[in-house]
């Protein structure tokens, strides 16, 4: 591939807020791929796409949106249809499998041990690791290159997905370090990050992801930003 036909702009979304984010017990009765948007989650959403189409210039993009019902209407309520010139349903953009229908108390006794085990090596039972998502989003990035090869491509590429995809597609994009992506917290809900190609064709993020944990990043990983 010629450094040329790199998109100028890679941006990843997180989905509005879900019934989920006000009521984890909803995972006891419906499937977290069904989970759908609040009112104010499309609000959220439809807000974020007026920040995207001005990034965009109005010109056209690709977009990857993860299958699940929440991402699905995140990309609805952006209000970009005109723009979108080629839309895939990714589903290795997925949202981590935790389990199929959760134990409320089960997953929370889940989440402590995975506190103290670490989020990316720790796999819930019946689910995935942060690692098994590593892997995953990995196998999507030679997808997403392979397209850029093709003729026309946009110069855009809009990914719709979840936090913790998100935080792991730019660790697996930058090469961060395991102990690094541990202190690393979810965007909020529509929230951005934006790889801006530079001068030099490779790209930085337009701001850092927040931490959780204190840690000082190593030069390498600063330089992932503007």
């Amino acid at each position: 591939m010629h450094l040329s036909q790199r998109p100028l702009r890679i941006a990843l979304i997180r989905h509005g807020e879900s019934e989920a984010n006000l009521d984890k017990s909803i995972f006891e009765r419906v499937p977290d791929h069904a989970i759908p948007l609040t009112e104010h989650g499309r609000e959220q959403s439809a807000e974020a796409g007026k920040g995207l189409r001005a990034l965009f210039e109005n010109a056209p993009l690709r977009v990857y949106v993860s299958p699940y019902k929440r991402a699905l209407q995140t990309l609805d309520a952006l209000g970009l249809d005109d723009l979108i010139s080629q839309v895939r349903e990714e589903p290795r953009l997925r949202e981590q499998d935790w389990a199929n229908f959760q134990d409320t108390k089960d997953i929370e006794a889940q989440k402590a041990l995975r506190d103290h085990f670490g989020h990316f090596f720790y796999r819930f039972t019946m689910g995935e690791s942060g690692a098994d998502v590593y892997d995953r989003v990995s196998s999507f990035l030679e997808t997403m290159h392979r397209d850029f090869e093709t003729p026309d491509s946009p110069r855009n590429v809009l990914l719709v997905s979840h936090g913790l995809t998100m935080r792991l597609f730019c660790m697996r994009w930058f090469h961060w370090s395991v102990q690094f992506f541990e202190t690393l917290r979810n965007p909020d809900n529509a929230e951005t990050r934006v790889l801006l190609r530079q001068p030099d064709y490779r790209y930085k993020l337009d701001r850092p992801f927040e931490h959780w944990t204190e840690y000082e990043p190593t030069q390498r990983e600063r330089s992932a930003w503007l």
